[in-house]
């Protein structure tokens, strides 16, 4: 569809330090090697673009932008691997803040995808949003 992922910026493992180890690239073809064992917590934090996947960094040494200037869009979940597979620790809930919200399912039945029921992350649509 046009888009790509920004391979600048890769997940981290949750330690005591800021961005520990391991790097956890969010693309295919990737270098990174191991195997996630219960116990790890890191995160997946990808960065899509509409457009270049290649970035620059502003002077201020924090703030991205794409090379073609396209709009970008980041998300974060930290994850912990268990023995029977992993928890996404910042999954919304059902008892979440602003509640799930339904989501089309493939075959036509509603799921619920965690984000807040009357908007992107409760925040209430407007008319001039839904255009």
């Amino acid at each position: 569809n046009g888009c790509s992922v920004v391979t600048t910026y890769v997940g981290h493992g949750i330690n005591t330090l800021f961005h520990a180890a391991p790097n956890i690239p969010h693309y295919a073809k990737n270098k990174a090697v191991g195997v996630a064992q219960p116990g790890m917590c890191f995160t997946i934090e990808p960065m899509i673009s509409a457009g270049s996947s290649r970035d620059r960094t502003w002077p201020d040494n924090w703030t991205s932008v794409t090379t073609d200037g396209s709009r970008t869009a980041q998300f974060e979940h930290t994850l912990l691997v268990t023995e029977d597979g992993v928890e996404v620790l910042t999954e919304r809930l059902e008892d979440s803040p602003g509640g799930p919200v339904e989501m089309p399912k493939e075959d036509g039945e509603k799921k619920t995808n965690g984000e807040a029921a009357n908007g992107v992350n409760g925040v209430g649509e407007t008319e001039a949003s839904k255009k």
